[in-house]
């Protein structure tokens, strides 16, 4: 997970953490332990397909962002 480049995304769309984790649908906690992988979180497929409709992201992004 490269949580920085996630991070650059996020600031070009004028996203907070705390807009990002409403359009998931999850907690703004919980959406830190995924960008974290705290204790193993990660992110569903559901959340990265809607993150990538979101900020319109390539598939190299996705892969840079979620797979690298």
């Amino acid at each position: 997970m490269n949580k920085l480049k996630l991070k650059s995304f996020m600031v070009l769309n004028c996203d907070t953490l705390e807009t990002l984790s409403k359009a998931l649908g999850i907690t703004t906690v919980t959406l830190c332990y995924k960008m974290n992988e705290y204790k193993g979180s990660e992110f569903k497929q559901s959340e990265i397909a809607s993150i990538k409709e979101r900020y319109n992201l390539t598939p190299k992004e996705i892969e840079e962002i979620f797979f690298n």
